[in-house]
C-alpha cells in the first residue's frame, strides 16, 4: 500500500511562471495530481495560466529580487497547502551588456539580482521546513551559458556561472538531509528569451519538450543535467578549449541586443 503522504497531491512552487520555461513547466505538471504555486510579475498572464490549471493553482504576484515579497508568497503557500515537494527557481532575465557602456551597469545589476539573488530568495523560506520534514527537492535553472563567458553577455554568463556554483554549494550543505538539489542547465529553448536572438541556435528545443525532460530529471533526482544532451557535449568541449583558442573562436560570435526591457 502507498503511504498516506504518497497519496496526497504533489505540491509544486514555480517562479518565472509567467512565460518561457516556467510556464512550460506549469503546463507540464498541471494535468497531474498537483497543487501549484505560480510566481511571476504579470498578474494577468499568471491568472490566465492558472485558469488553464483549474482551482489547484495559486497565483503570487512577486518579483524574485524582492526577498520580503518571496517570504510572503512562500508563507502563504505553506499555510494554504503545506510545504512544497518541489520548488523550481525558473525566474530569469537576459540582456546584452557591454562593460564599456556605463548605461549598462543597471542592466548588469538587474540580471544578477534576478538570476542569482532571486534564486536564493526563492529557496530560503523552504530550506528549514524541508530539512525538518526530511524531504523535498529544490530545482535551479542554470544555463550552458554559464560554462564559458560569452561576448556581449557578461551579466548573463556571470549570473549562470554563479548559479551553478551556488546550487553545488547548496547540494553539499543539504547532503544527508533528505532534501535534494537539482541543477538544470538548458541549452537553447524556444521561449521569448531566445526569440529575439539573431544568431544560430543549435539543437533548439520546443519549450514543452524541454519541460518534459526537465520533469524527468527532477523525478530522477539528477544532480546536474544539460538539456538537450547534445548541448552537454558542446559545453564539455567548450570547457576544455584552451583560452587562446576559445578567444579566437568566439570573439566574433553573435550577441544578444542591449537595452532590452527587464
Amino acid at each position: 500500500m502507498r503511504r498516506e503522504a504518497d497519496r496526497r497531491p504533489r505540491r509544486i512552487f514555480i517562479t518565472g511562471a509567467s512565460s518561457g520555461i516556467g510556464a512550460a513547466l506549469v503546463r507540464h505538471y498541471a494535468p497531474g495530481d498537483v497543487q501549484l504555486g505560480l510566481v511571476g510579475r504579470r498578474r494577468e498572464t499568471l491568472e490566465a495560466l492558472a485558469a488553464e490549471c483549474g482551482s489547484k493553482a495559486q497565483v503570487f504576484v512577486a518579483d524574485v529580487a524582492d526577498a520580503a515579497a518571496m517570504q510572503t508568497a512562500a508563507a502563504q503557500f505553506v499555510t494554504t497547502v503545506g510545504v512544497p515537494d518541489i520548488v523550481i527557481a525558473s525566474a530569469g532575465v537576459s540582456v546584452g551588456t557591454l562593460t564599456e557602456y556605463a548605461e549598462d551597469t543597471d542592466a548588469f545589476a538587474r540580471v544578477m539580482q534576478t538570476n542569482v539573488l532571486g534564486m536564493l530568495h526563492t529557496f530560503q523560506p523552504f530550506v528549514a521546513p524541508m530539512r525538518a520534514s526530511g524531504a523535498g527537492t529544490l530545482v535551479g535553472i542554470a544555463s550552458v551559458a554559464g560554462v564559458r563567458g560569452l561576448p556581449g553577455a557578461g551579466a548573463y554568463s556571470a549570473s549562470k556561472a554563479a548559479v551553478r556554483r551556488y546550487l553545488e554549494s547548496l547540494r553539499v550543505e543539504l547532503h544527508g538531509s533528505g532534501v535534494r538539489v537539482v541543477t538544470i542547465s538548458p541549452g537553447y529553448i524556444d521561449t521569448p528569451m531566445t526569440a529575439i536572438n539573431t544568431y544560430p541556435m543549435p539543437f533548439l528545443l520546443p519549450a514543452n519538450v524541454a519541460a518534459k525532460r526537465m520533469a524527468q530529471a527532477i523525478d530522477a533526482g539528477r544532480r546536474h543535467v544539460v538539456i538537450p544532451w547534445q548541448m552537454g557535449l558542446v559545453a564539455w568541449v567548450l570547457g576544455w578549449l584552451p583560452d587562446p583558442v576559445y578567444d579566437r573562436l568566439f570573439a566574433r560570435a553573435g550577441r544578444k541586443p542591449r537595452g532590452l526591457p527587464l
